[in-house]
């Protein structure tokens, strides 16, 4: 399994002032659109990961297949992000073996 570490990413608005840190610290751990592409490029340029089944793991381990990915827009005004990506999951059509490895 490829594993790709997001937490690299450090926010322009923890940085603004006092008691602003603890409020977005949160954000720092979250990934945009352009950080995505960049990682899932990376990943595609192998014909392995370009064949491979996608699924998201869940913090209790459960795999769940990717039914869905759609752009929404926020309806709230003068929030940081004014849309999102949006990856809808189901559970495994079909059961895949336990995992060997992380590659």
């Amino acid at each position: 399994m490829i594993y790709y570490d997001f937490s690299f990413h450090i926010s322009p608005f923890n940085r603004v002032g006092p008691g602003r840190e603890t409020a977005l610290a949160h954000y720092k751990d979250m990934i945009n659109g352009k950080q995505f592409k960049m990682v899932t490029d990376k990943f595609m340029s192998s014909p392995t990961v370009q064949n491979a089944r996608v699924q998201v793991c869940l913090p209790n381990g459960e795999f769940y297949d990717i039914k869905g990915i759609q752009l929404m827009e926020n309806k709230l005004f003068g929030v940081r992000e004014t849309h999102r990506l949006v990856i809808t999951i189901e559970p495994e059509k079909w059961r895949m073996g336990k995992v060997m490895k992380k590659v």
